[in-house]
């Protein structure tokens, strides 16, 4: 079986945990839109493709999936799920199995409003939300939120064009901010879906920040769900974690699987306090706060490339010891390819 991790990046952890549960039955490759990318330097075989978001980037990855037979397509990055999720019968045309959920289920996550108005339907518990500087105001004159407050966009990833208010005029300021900020960035296609309503007024919660891997299985069954607290963040994502046993925080995480149907791992930050456990993001996708669940003795590649051959995994995969505290760190890769 080989494996294609698209839009790869810096995640040469992934590239080596697919190698090492494939053990040698297979190849991973990987594709990144820069040569210089530092998982193309480690991976089976490597390629460039054009941006996400050019004409030609599917045909790309079709062309490579049908020649190199890829068993296992891995996207890595918000903008190319929703993509991917309508290109999927495609895929499966020429024997590729994308790890991509439903349009419906990418939707909700990739748009923040309407992960919002999920969960709450489902009486979990989020952050109070507001589509509009005027709403947010009215909340704050009621005392039903208070400063600070988050203003972001509502189609967002990595924390790009995040911004705290500690007060009415740093509103006014981070609400101007973002609203030119977004059509400079990444996300500037996709908050134009509803450009007069793409920003979010966010309460910012106060309490400790948990990381969830919500594992549901290749028909969108949930599994099970491993559980890290989070001890620092890096630029949006988990620098240093540790796992915990967290029979509410497990719970949690089984409604969640079970009433958002999604495809393999979705990557869920939660706040606990003495209120609550708030759930403030989902990405359904492998996170940047998987590695730590790898390291406590998870084996989710394993467990995908198990599913894919129809065979039930060992359910050892599907465990983490807790109390297991890892962090990452930076290092060089030699680029010695032609790619």
């Amino acid at each position: 079986m080989n494996v294609l991790l698209t839009c790869a990046g810096r995640r040469n952890y992934l590239v080596k945990f697919f190698q090492e549960a494939l053990k040698n039955r297979g190849q991973v490759f990987a594709s990144d839109f820069s040569a210089d990318a530092a998982a193309l330097q480690e991976a089976d075989k490597s390629f460039v493709l054009p941006l996400v978001k050019q004409s030609d980037y599917f045909d790309k990855v079709a062309q490579i999936c049908e020649e190199y037979q890829i068993r296992l397509l891995i996207p890595l990055i918000d903008l190319e799920l929703p993509l991917l999720a309508k290109q999927r019968e495609r895929f499966l045309k020429i024997g590729t199995l994308p790890v991509i959920s439903s349009p419906t289920v990418v939707d909700i996550c990739y748009d923040k409003w309407a992960t919002f108005e999920f969960l709450s339907g489902y009486g979990l518990a989020v952050p109070k939300t507001y589509l509009s500087l005027a709403e947010a105001r009215k909340a704050l004159i009621e005392g039903i939120i208070s400063f600070p407050l988050m203003v972001k966009p509502r189609w967002g990833s990595a924390s790009v064009g995040v911004v705290t208010a500690e007060d009415d005029d740093e509103l006014d300021i981070a609400y101007r901010f973002v609203s030119k900020h977004i059509p400079r960035t990444s996300l500037a296609d996709a908050n134009a879906i509803d450009a007069q309503r793409c920003i979010l007024i966010q309460e910012r919660l106060s309490g400790q920040e948990h990381g969830l891997d919500i594992v549901n299985d290749l028909e969108g069954n949930h599994v099970t769900t491993f559980v890290k607290r989070k001890l620092s963040m890096v630029i949006g994502e988990t620098d240093r974690a540790i796992t915990v046993e967290d029979e509410k925080l497990k719970e949690l995480g089984h409604v969640i699987g079970q009433k958002l149907g999604h495809i393999g791992n979705l990557d869920c930050d939660v706040i606990v306090n003495q209120n609550g456990c708030y759930v403030i993001d989902m990405n359904p996708r492998f996170g940047g706060g998987y590695p730590f669940s790898h390291m406590a003795g998870a084996n989710l590649p394993a467990a995908l490339i198990a599913w894919a051959n129809g065979e039930k995994p060992d359910m050892s995969w599907l465990k983490v010891e807790a109390n297991i505290m890892s962090s990452k760190c930076d290092r060089l890769v030699t680029n010695l390819r032609n790619i």
